[in-house]
């Protein structure tokens, strides 16, 4: 260990910006086994490891990367997959710069451990091998009703099952995985990579209900059957900017552009977005907005543009994926915000007015006569999401915070006993290893309430 002297940071390989942007493939390549080992030696082994107390799921990261660097890959595959319910999926789609790998000792002036490349090895090596992730236990005779696939949802079965409990997730799409599925591109996460883990799920006990809504009598129906129902459905209406034409055709929210993409690969539907030769403007500065940036690009547009009314330095996503945009061929206009969209005559956008702001302390102030008409054929609002108030909340007397998500204790319970809530639908939009932590925190809960 400590080799951080020795051996520089690995550069991770990615795919020619190129050829990637013909396709929707994960554009990283997985470390082999020399890469791992030898940048898992680098590590300080910290008495105190920030990398561990950054990380909102609290995954033994020094412990498996020693495992690594000397080779035990089964422990270190038993390690990662202890703390974190799906390891090979936060390994992809954490922004660890802004997490584990920023708060790496050696991130300053030797380069931080390659943390999340590491990761995604392990599972990888791993699952390869034969190894499983679940073991089987003797059933508690409890059951545990899950209303969401996503993030949060499948983390929540995991420990339940773990613990014996009997899980049904109930998801109202087509596939399990939620964002996961639908929302997070493939050049990000190849979706094969989430069907592995629901079918995981699956072989240990899990009971996925796909192409099931929750409504008012199926809701009544979980309460009288289970023994616990956990909320964790998400935050999926696309927040809106509330200006005139923003329902004009060739505008939409985020999450329905990327669905709609996803769904034309999964061949769902029918459905599909023809965006051969169209000029593209993205609103928003986040991750999301890089997704929609990219993805319009591989899906033939001219040229994939983003709004955000800020600087570079407050763009609030990781900087790897605005890189990753700008290789592919995105464009970005700063301190600009939108002030009003331009129709024709059949309601279709044409453009889209923005205006200079200036930044003031942590205010933006619009700059007047910054007037500007940038043409567009598609306007994509990635503005972050609310939580749908879903009828059978108020019907049974589960409290809403002021921002309308699922208001919980701080063990999660919700004000109805035997309800629980976790993830976006709860905390609102969030980042997928939030939602994971939340998952297991909830299934800790129930397991304490139940008394196994």
């Amino acid at each position: 260990m400590q080799e951080f002297i020795k051996r520089s940071r690995a550069k991770i390989i990615k795919r020619d910006e190129n050829e990637r942007v013909k396709d929707f493939k994960e554009i990283y390549q997985i470390f082999n086994l020399q890469n791992a080992t030898e940048q898992a030696s680098r590590c300080v082994q910290c008495a105190n490891p920030f990398c561990h107390f950054t990380c909102p799921l609290h995954n033994y990261i020094p412990f498996w990367l020693l495992n690594v660097a000397t080779s035990n890959f089964d422990m270190a595959f038993k390690l990662s997959n202890e703390t974190n319910p799906y390891p090979e999926i936060t390994g992809r789609v954490c922004p660890q710069d802004r997490l584990c790998e920023g708060a790496c000792t050696l991130n300053d002036n030797f380069g931080a451990i390659t943390i999340g490349a590491i990761e995604t090895f392990i599972s990888e090596n791993g699952l390869n091998n034969g190894m499983k992730p679940f073991t089987k236990v003797e059933s508690k005779n409890k059951k545990v009703a899950i209303i969401g696939s996503g993030p949060a949802g499948l983390s929540a079965a995991t420990y339940l099952i773990r613990e014996g409990v009997s899980v049904q997730i109930y998801e109202a799409s087509k596939r399990a995985g939620g964002l996961l599925a639908y929302g997070i591109p493939g050049f990000k996460i190849d979706k094969s990579v989430v069907e592995r883990r629901v079918s995981l799920l699956s072989e240990a006990g899990c009971t996925f209900h796909t192409d099931t809504f929750v409504d008012d009598a199926k809701f009544e129906e979980l309460i009288s059957e289970f023994d616990a129902v956990v909320l964790a459905y998400g935050a999926r209406t696309g927040k809106i900017l509330g200006l005139a034409n923003e329902s004009a055709n060739g505008c939409y929210k985020a999450l329905d552009f990327l669905s709609i993409i996803q769904k034309e690969q999964y061949k769902e539907d029918g459905v599909s977005l023809d965006l051969n030769g169209k000029k593209v403007v993205v609103i928003g500065g986040g991750d999301t907005a890089m997704d929609c940036l990219r993805s319009a690009l591989r899906k033939g547009a001219t040229s994939a543009t983003c709004i955000y009314r800020r600087d570079l330095a407050s763009m609030p996503g990781s900087k790897k994926e605005y890189v990753n945009a700008g290789e592919e061929g995105a464009s970005f206009i700063f301190n600009a915000a939108p002030k009003d969209i331009v129709v024709n005559d059949n309601n279709e956008v044409v453009a889209l007015n923005i205006s200079k702001t200036i930044l003031k302390g942590t205010s933006v102030e619009i700059v007047k006569g910054g007037e500007t008409m940038l043409n567009a054929d598609v306007i994509v609002c990635a503005l972050g999401f609310d939580v749908e108030n879903l009828k059978f909340l108020s019907a049974n007397g589960i409290e809403l915070d002021k921002k309308g998500r699922i208001a919980t204790d701080d063990e999660l319970r919700t004000s109805k006993a035997g309800v629980y809530a976790c993830g976006d639908c709860k905390r609102g939009s969030d980042l997928v290893v939030t939602a994971a932590s939340e998952g297991k925190k909830v299934a800790m809960t129930i397991i304490k309430d139940l008394g196994i």
